[in-house]
């Protein structure tokens, strides 16, 4: 039986705003079933933990909104109330935490914001803003705070937002009652790498960082207990000799925890990468075209044989077969999306 796909664009950049595909079990093709525009730039999506509710953000200036859409029928995403701001600009990312729905906004200052999920999974109103502060040493990209990802920890604690603009990741806990997030630790990393987006080992006790103005990826360790995150070894996720601008997306990390995957955006490839044992450290195999032009967004499927890629600026999602023994994807096939910038499973 065919599963949903539910794949964001960039509306003001051409893009149909969100698209519903099926997604063949044996083959892993993508084949659209239709498109909604009624929330302008859904550029990133994240599912509630029962799967009947889809959220996106919807990247706007000078202040963006999250929306929810009710999966009553998967095929037909169906919106539940009107988008409610997330009182920032530019929201970038969301993830689904202890009840709430934060989003991190990129514009200047960047913030986190956590907003109510009402019985329904409709969004209520804004129950707090967290706003960053600092800068970096790019005077192009670092004058202030650009928070960049948000994400839960595997033991759903803790809330941590990765910011680009001051080159750090920040642990935060969550108050129920209050709706407000508190900073528990802020972890610096290497001044002018730009952290991007964050994800998590299997086994928890490691996490990667992948960066956005230097092409690395860097391994943390991670303290679940505490709430703390501590560099330990950096990756590059080009080959050698490689030339060019270079923007790392994203990096996901297989189900056994064996390999992982980078974007990158200018390369316009798919890094390979094999973890030890433990997680603790990362080995460039290969890299492998994504199939298209500036991959912003990478997945893997339920079974995590598959990864699809998501290339903005070419507008497809481009699939791949993973080798189980070796990590290196191959192409195996792909659906004209303009202007794609993340894919999600429910």
């Amino acid at each position: 039986m065919a599963g949903h796909v539910y794949i964001g664009s960039f509306t003001s950049a051409g893009g149909r705003g969100l698209t519903t595909a099926t997604v063949d079990p044996d083959t892993g093709a993508l084949t659209a079933l239709g498109d909604t525009a009624v929330v302008p730039n859904p550029s990133f999506l994240a599912a509630s933990p029962d799967g009947r509710t889809l959220y996106t953000v919807s990247e706007t200036e000078p202040e963006g909104a999250a929306a929810a859409f009710s999966l009553a029928d998967p095929a037909a995403p169906e919106l539940l109330g009107a988008p409610v701001s997330v009182h920032g600009g530019s929201p970038t990312h969301l993830t689904v935490h202890r009840g709430h729905l934060l989003t991190a906004n990129y514009a200047e200052p960047g913030s986190v914001s956590v907003l109510a999920i009402q019985a329904d999974g409709s969004l209520g109103g804004m129950r707090s803003l967290l706003e960053h502060e600092g800068d970096g040493p790019n005077p192009e990209r670092q004058r202030g705070p650009h928070a960049h990802a948000v994400l839960t920890d595997p033991t759903g604690r803790w809330a941590v937002s990765v910011d680009l603009g001051t080159d750090s990741v920040r642990v935060c806990e969550l108050d129920d009652a209050t709706g407000e997030l508190e900073i528990e630790r802020e972890l610096g990393l290497r001044s002018g790498i730009g952290p991007r987006h964050l994800t998590f080992h299997p086994a928890g006790g490691h996490a990667y960082v992948i960066n956005e103005l230097d092409s690395v990826a860097t391994v943390c360790t991670w303290d679940a207990e505490r709430g703390s995150l501590r560099p330990v070894a950096e990756t590059r996720v080009l080959p050698a000799g490689a030339e060019g601008e270079n923007y790392p997306s994203e990096l996901v990390v297989s189900h056994d925890g064996r390999f992982a995957w980078a974007a990158n955006r200018g390369h316009n490839s798919i890094a390979v990468l094999a973890l030890d044992d433990i997680g603790e450290s990362l080995e460039l195999l290969d890299t492998v075209s994504c199939g298209g032009d500036w991959p912003r967004h990478l997945t893997l499927d339920p079974s995590g044989t598959r990864l699809y890629a998501a290339n903005e600026r070419s507008g497809n999602v481009t699939w791949f077969d993973v080798d189980p023994a070796t990590g290196i994807p191959k192409q195996a096939g792909s659906l004209d999306v303009p202007a794609a910038s993340c894919v999600l499973f429910v």
